[in-house]
This record gives structure tokens, sequence and C-alpha cells, in this order.
């Protein structure tokens, strides 16, 4: 079995703390994506979240990445935020029809984070995960789930997600129970716990442990595609780097392919 790509990015690229640590001294705010995209490998896009975007700024942000980056997603809230998932699907076309398959081979992984309230109601989940589609306009969609709540570490959860082809998200975090069932055809990990008081925000062991695991999943054919989010978020640009250079150190040469 082939060995699957590898990915290593962060979320967003605006936040004021990272100027003059990640981005150099008075570096235009317009150019900042596109330095991020020359030094990562791929960046979760979390403005989608919460607003709608145009065709055009989809394109825009294709434009602004070399060729073998990606964009994740993350999908609508009005998608994922609601009592009945079942009835999610007419906000699922929506946030698929604004124009997201501009980004083309840049189109990584749409992630369904949901409310850390939301308890596994097997029928429910199950019809949610079949308005996924597998591709729109030609283009291929890749879907991860992120559910919070404890409830869902339960074998017919892992079933059902693993039917649709979807990835269950890999959380490492203080806050929320983390689900290692690998169910999809690539790996998604959100790792959320790092610390300020470390430059790279997780210390080495720890990134090689990171590295070690990237590794591991890739080995059985997956892509894997792995963001530093959340915990102490100045640290993120650094922590990416960081496994950035080990993976290309130990020779991996898949790192930033399509």
């Amino acid at each position: 079995m082939a060995e699957g790509g590898i990915r290593v990015g962060i979320g967003g690229w605006t936040y004021e703390p990272w100027r003059g640590t990640f981005y150099p001294a008075g570096l235009p705010q317009a150019r900042e994506l596109a330095y991020a995209a020359g030094r990562l490998t791929a960046i979760e896009i979390n403005g989608t979240f919460y607003s709608s975007q145009k065709p055009a700024t989809f394109a825009k942000w294709r434009d602004a990445a070399p060729a073998g980056f990606v964009y994740s997603l993350k999908a609508a809230r009005f998608c994922t935020q609601r009592k009945d998932l079942s009835q999610s699907g007419e906000s699922i076309e929506k946030f698929l029809g604004q124009g997201l398959t501009e980004l083309g081979d840049r189109l990584g992984p749409i992630l369904w984070q949901l409310p850390a309230t939301k308890r596994f109601e097997p029928d429910q989940i199950a019809a949610f995960l079949a308005l996924l589609p597998a591709a729109r306009d030609g283009v291929r969609l890749r879907h991860a789930i992120e559910p919070r709540h404890e409830t869902f570490d339960d074998p017919a959860f892992f079933a059902l997600a693993r039917a649709a082809g979807v990835a269950v998200v890999f959380a490492d975090s203080p806050r929320y129970p983390c689900f290692a069932e690998q169910t999809g055809a690539f790996s998604y990990a959100r790792l959320q716990d790092a610390r300020e008081d470390c430059l790279t925000g997780y210390d080495a062991a720890a990134l090689d442990g990171w590295e070690a695991q990237a590794r591991a999943w890739a080995a059985d054919g997956r892509d894997v595609f792995m963001f530093f989010i959340n915990g102490a978020k100045v640290r993120a640009p650094a922590a990416a780097e960081a496994l950035i250079a080990r993976l290309r150190r130990g020779g991996e040469g898949d790192i930033a392919r399509a």
C-alpha cells in the first residue's frame, strides 16, 4: 500500500500576535496568506464557520497558495449547531453552493464540527452523514466530523462514519474527548494543547510523537492533515514549522504533495 501524503498547518492566517513572530515585521497584511502558504502545507479556514464567502474569495485564496497546498474548510455553524442534524440538508446545500469549488485542487477536507452538547443519536447521525456528497461541480469532496461529546465513543458511531467514508477527527484537547478510531480514507488531527511557555507550543518529545503518529497514519495509505489549533495560538505557526521540518528531515517526500 502506498503511503499517504502529510500536510501540517494552522487555523486561519490573520492573528495580530503572529506579526513580528511568524510574519516578518512590516509585512503587509494583504501578503500574510501568501507568506503562510509558502511556509506551511495546509491551513484550516475557520471564517467559513461564521459567514458565507463569495466565489471570488475562494478563487483568491486558491491563487495565493502554491501547488500541493490545501485548505480545509470549517462548515457553517448553521449546518451543525441544530437540534436535529437530519434537517441540515438546506443549510448544507447553501454552504456547498457558495463557490468553495473554486479552490479546485487546493480544496482539502471539510470539517463538520458538532457542539459539545450534541449527544450521539444513531438515526440522526446516519441521516446527517448521508447528506454529505462525494463531489460538487466535478470536484471531489472529503468530509471529517468532529463530535465533542463522550457518547460518540461508540462502535455504532464509528461504523456509521466508516460506511459513509467520513473521517472522525482526532482531537488533542484538554476539554473534549479524543477519538482515535480511523474511519475515513484520510486522517484529520486538531492539536489543541499547545503551551505558551514553549516556543514551539509542544516540546521536542511531543513533536516527535506527532511525527510518529502522522507517519503511522500515512503508512496505512491515508493522507494526513494535522493542524495546530487553539491552545497557545501564538505558538501555532512555530509548532507547525517544527513538525514540517521533522517530517522533511525524515524523508517524507509527500509532505506537500497534492
